[in-house]
């Protein structure tokens, strides 16, 4: 299993890289990536409840009249441009959710007011000693303007 997973973890990496040179047609790709991905996903809906729409109506249900594959078949085809682009992940978590869950960090409303206020001193310190080290800079600057 791990060694499949590689393949396809270097497949991907392989395709990233060739597509980055040509940024617009990167994005074309995902775009399209996406909207056949959720295609999937509505139509796969829409087919579960006509299912459970027409039991509950008629007592049984033809599948012979529905087109079964058509949003599996949509999911299977956006998932798959999708990871094989590298964007399936990046685009439904997102860059920032991977690292605040690699850091352990907690989602901002998951923290208490104290955590957050905390949070807001220290970047005010933080912002405080940078525009005391700036104001030093200056300081210095004019300093050396003076001696030439």
């Amino acid at each position: 299993m791990k060694s499949i997973i590689n393949f396809f973890d270097k497949l991907e990496d392989k395709i990233r890289g060739r597509l980055s040179h040509y940024p617009i047609f990167y994005a074309f790709l995902g775009g399209v990536g996406i909207v056949i991905f959720w295609r999937g996903v509505w139509h796969t809906t829409d087919f579960f409840t006509e299912v459970i729409f027409s039991y509950q109506l008629n007592g049984f249900v033809d599948l012979g009249a529905l087109p079964w594959w058509d949003g599996p078949l949509s999911l299977l085809t956006g998932s798959i441009l999708l990871l094989s682009t590298g964007l399936f992940v990046f685009d439904f978590i997102g860059s920032q959710a991977i690292i605040s869950g690699l850091k352990g960090e907690k989602r901002l409303e998951e923290k208490t007011e104290k955590e957050i206020r905390t949070e807001t001193e220290v970047i005010n310190g933080i912002e405080k000693e940078v525009k005391e080290i700036s104001h030093r800079l200056d300081e210095i600057e004019e300093d050396l303007e003076k001696k030439e």
